[in-house]
């Protein structure tokens, strides 16, 4: 494939960036790596897999919205605490896959900067304006960039260690369920490539590994801030295919050939469909909790089809990459 596929939008990327990339660019139509998402230090989802399989996903997902600095603790609900205390620790997780040498995805179910109750990553449980917080000057503003920094020092020894992180903020950002995404296509657009001016030029964070996740056109915040385009889907329960119209449809947000990943999934995509149909996902990951702990989605006979797949990069095939 062309260098420009895998050449990062950061020019001060670090090697493990350009490493990973190339690498990802390289196994593109003729592999596809496995992934899981995990949003507890349990991580009941790996040992699942670990156990059906005797394999491990190739790229581990982790859940930062514990990290949240704005978390209303005196306005919530059993569900949303449950969520948050499962979460502590996580980036601890993070650094036991990385001493592995496994691929690495944060998702950042961010609550809420200013204002909010319980689960305020959601836009029915926070009236925070994100129109106004790409505004300097506003309180919704300060806010904003409080939480960045406060993130981006949690990063900061990722960097440091020179590890690369595929970083998927804003996940979902065409739709009205996010405080981030309610505001509008404009709005998301903005804070993404105001994230994205802030962790590159202020604070150097040149191991991430810029992810875009929608599919809307509209949405997409330019080819000079994105490394990867991908999108999340849910398809039918047990219909493992290539999801060839998710692909074609998310390859309409950019003429710039980028490499393209399932960013999250509930039923599990067929490795050998993808590869025989020279469909472009370089990886998926699957979501946690029903989608990957039951068998309601993918049957264990479809897991181990997948882990045993001469098609599938498991954690087992996955070379060292950093």
């Amino acid at each position: 494939m062309s260098d420009k596929l895998y050449t990062p939008c950061n020019p001060d990327a670090q090697q493990c960036v350009k490493d990973v990339m190339k690498y990802l660019s390289d196994i593109t139509y003729e592999k596809l790596i496995t992934g899981q998402h995990t949003q507890t230090m349990a991580q009941e989802e790996l040992h699942y897999i670990e156990e059906v399989t005797g394999k491990q996903p190739a790229l581990l997902g982790f859940e930062l919205l514990s990290y949240s600095p704005n978390i209303n603790y005196l306005d919530t609900d059993e569900e949303c605490m449950t969520e948050v205390t499962e979460n502590y620790g996580m980036l601890k997780r993070a650094w036991e896959w990385a001493e592995k040498k496994g691929l690495i995805t944060f998702t950042w179910h961010w609550f809420s900067p200013l204002g909010g109750r319980s689960k305020s990553f959601f836009s029915l449980n926070t009236d925070f304006d994100a129109s106004r917080a790409v505004i300097e000057g506003t309180p919704e503003h300060s806010a904003l960039i409080s939480d960045m920094d406060m993130m981006a020092g949690l990063l900061r020894p990722f960097c440091d260690k020179q590890i690369p992180i595929l970083w998927r903020p804003f996940h979902e950002g065409d739709g009205n369920w996010f405080w981030w995404g309610v505001k509008g296509a404009d709005t998301v657009k903005k804070l993404f490539r105001l994230m994205y001016d802030r962790y590159t030029n202020v604070h150097k964070l040149n191991n991430l590994i810029w992810v875009w996740n929608s599919q809307a056109p509209e949405c997409y915040p330019g080819d000079d801030v994105v490394d990867i385009i991908s999108r999340d889907m849910y398809p039918t329960a047990h219909d493992h295919n290539s999801q060839s119209g998710m692909y074609y449809n998310l390859l309409e947000i950019t003429r710039q050939p980028k490499i393209a990943l399932i960013g999250e999934t509930g039923t599990i995509p067929s490795a050998e469909a993808v590869v025989k149909e020279h469909i472009g996902w370089a990886s998926y990951m699957t979501w946690s909790k029903e989608f990957s702990l039951t068998e309601d989605y993918t049957t264990k006979e479809e897991l181990c089809k997948m882990y045993e797949s001469p098609y599938a990069v498991t954690k087992e095939t996955l070379p060292v990459l950093y």
